[in-house]
């Protein structure tokens, strides 16, 4: 795997050179924004990005938590499972709002499933626990380009850098400071139960990412309506653009957590090592 990642890195550089000359050449410039519009090729891959990141560190916690007893594991599986069935069948029979596709809603409900059982065979329950850091780490990273990015886009099309009653930017700085929180709770707690805390907060935290992501379905906001399963249209080369950023994003995303992941399970065997020096130094010490 060690080989993989060099190669990776350069496929990656490249897709990302390949997105970047789609959104500022290929893409059309918007009729009514001017350029200023193709900050958007950033900003919802950005977010999108860190939606994913955010939902694996919610899956990650759960498992850490639900693991440690193997009746709980084996109730938690059967809950995803069933959960995602019942999500597939009920986006076909349930009203849901204008723009929302019912197959969209019931294919991300099967792939949450399957991203859970996958995290679990891949992943023991210590693992699950730096998977969790790490999604989390990069994650924030990623929604920290969407606040900053909005703004940009807002001062020039709104006449203002931020809505302070706009429910879909203040949720989202709401979720970025959740996050934050958990990292901040993960660096300068010494506590054995830290994980414990942290996958809890994770799990609370997740709850806002829908929230985020449906507020401009349900709520009258300033934030424009989605392009994509919403009552929105874009041009099909704007949507090219918006695609291959968002692979690129999601690549670059893998690798740092990739690079990121190892690094952590390095800090941890090294730390466990000192801790057993210390103890053999103690029992020599009483000796």
């Amino acid at each position: 795997m060690k080989r993989a990642f060099p190669v990776l890195s350069i496929l990656t550089a490249i897709l990302l050179s390949y997105a970047l000359y789609q959104a500022l050449v290929v893409a059309p410039t918007e009729q009514t924004m001017g350029d200023v519009q193709r900050i958007f090729y950033y900003h919802v891959p950005s977010a999108w990005t860190a939606f994913f990141l955010f939902f694996i560190n919610f899956v990650a916690s759960i498992q850490y938590l639900a693991r440690a007893n193997s009746k709980t594991d084996r109730l938690a599986s059967y809950l995803a499972v069933g959960i995602g069935v019942v999500v597939f069948a009920a986006a076909f029979f349930i009203p849901l709002p204008e723009g929302m596709r019912p197959s969209a809603v019931g294919t991300t409900g099967l792939l949450a499933t399957g991203l859970y059982l996958l995290v679990r065979s891949l992943f023991s329950q210590a693992d699950t626990d730096v998977l969790a850091l790490v999604t989390a780490e990069v994650g924030v990273a990623f929604c920290l380009i969407v606040l900053v990015t909005g703004p940009i886009w807002a001062r020039p099309v709104w006449g203002i850098w931020w809505a302070p009653g706009d429910i879909r930017l203040t949720s989202t700085l709401v979720l970025w400071l959740i996050y934050v929180s958990y990292l901040v709770l993960r660096r300068f707690s010494a506590s054995g139960q830290t994980p414990i805390l942290a996958a809890a907060l994770a799990v609370l935290g997740a709850l806002c990412v829908p929230f985020v992501y449906l507020s401009i379905w349900f709520f009258r906001t300033q934030h424009p309506q989605p392009v994509m399963g919403g009552s929105g249209s874009i041009d099909p080369r704007m949507m090219h653009a918006l695609l291959i950023n968002w692979l690129a994003f999601m690549c670059f995303a893998f690798l740092v957590c990739w690079s990121r992941y190892r690094l952590e399970k390095l800090r941890r065997e090294v730390d466990e090592v000192h801790a057993l020096e210390s103890l053999k130094d103690v029992s020599r010490s009483a000796r």
